[in-house]
């Protein structure tokens, strides 16, 4: 049985970062370059980590994790909480966990009365498109480049939000 779970647990970098290389190597030829990108950056997260500007929630089930999502709120002041590593297994994909995730993520935020969430993804990536923009997120800007390894058309994704009181 699948379940959410927040913040730090044993083998969350190592399996958030397996599931980001096997899909992307699979579905997008993303290789090396991309692979120690996600693990030294969700490690560095990681190490950081301090629960009142930061959120981790991965889903877990008997054997181990299967999907994950983070917000970094280091420069939440300035530029905006970062929503980063969303993954889903490929068995997890199409039963709403993704939904479930990317609800906790936007809601701690709203917690925290962050002003902006943004995201870097690709074009291409139509299902997780689709449930950004049902979450408020607006296609801000866009361009051809390679901050993953491989030349892919980025896009910047960024929802806004009036903080209470």
């Amino acid at each position: 049985m699948e379940r959410i779970v927040s913040g730090y647990s044993p083998g969350v970098i190592g399996r958030i970062t397996q599931l980001h290389a096997d899909y992307y190597s699979r579905d997008w030829n993303f290789g090396l370059f991309f692979e120690a990108k996600v693990a030294a950056e969700l490690a560095e997260f990681m190490s950081r980590f301090d629960k009142e500007h930061d959120g981790f929630w991965a889903i877990r089930n008997e054997k181990q994790i299967e999907g994950g999502i983070a917000i970094d709120g280091i420069k939440s002041e300035t530029e905006g909480a970062h929503l980063r590593w969303f993954i889903l297994s490929q068995e997890l994909q199409g039963r709403g966990w993704g939904k479930q995730l990317l609800e906790e993520a936007v809601s701690f935020c709203d917690r925290k009365d962050y002003r902006r969430i943004y995201l870097w993804t690709f074009e291409g990536l139509a299902a997780a498109r689709h449930l950004y923009e049902t979450f408020g997120f607006q296609l801000a800007f866009q361009h051809a480049g390679e901050q993953w390894g491989t030349r892919v058309n980025e896009q910047l994704f960024v929802r806004t939000h009036i903080p209470r009181g």
